[in-house]
């Protein structure tokens, strides 16, 4: 056998294996299960021609925003949609991160982009605990209840 004739028996083979795979469904179930890894990718891109001083300082904002919400969005994907329910505040932090790596990494710091990071942020932050407070509320204050209930059965003063 020669070299040609191998190549091209790996080469029919190949083509028979993704033939089969394909008709099997693990592309389609590997399509459905990593697609936010296709909006992760051009965010570590961008991140690594940043970082290797090809590209500008203001890249940092799309490639923080990119990461950040492929990681929400694989979340998302692997444990259930349901969770954006939760999740959406992240969004905005999502803008905070990429504001953050401009401001930290980039060649001026501003104050007012502090700000803005700052407040993105808080109000991420606190749309979050509004989130889980309105879903999660009554557990809350049941766990609350029953904790101030044993407190006061514990702490109470004895008669004799």
């Amino acid at each position: 056998m020669n070299k040609q004739s191998a190549a091209v028996g790996i080469t029919v083979l190949a083509v028979g294996l993704i033939i089969l795979l394909g008709k099997l469904g693990v592309f389609a179930f590997i399509g459905a299960v990593f697609w936010p890894i296709f909006i992760l990718i051009p965010g570590i891109l961008l991140h690594v021609l940043y970082f290797g001083r090809i590209a500008p300082p203001i890249v940092l904002v799309p490639a923080g925003i990119l990461t950040v919400v492929s990681v929400i969005l694989l979340i998302g994907n692997w444990f259930g949609w349901g969770l954006m329910k939760y999740l959406w505040p992240l969004f905005i932090f999502a803008v905070a991160v990429g504001l953050y790596e401009y401001n930290t990494f980039g060649l001026v710091r501003s104050q007012y982009i502090s700000t803005v990071v700052l407040g993105l942020g808080i109000v991420s932050l606190i749309l979050f605990g509004i989130t889980l407070i309105w879903s999660w509320g009554i557990y809350l204050l049941a766990i609350a209840l029953i904790g101030s209930g044993i407190w006061m059965v514990t702490r109470r003063p004895k008669l004799w």
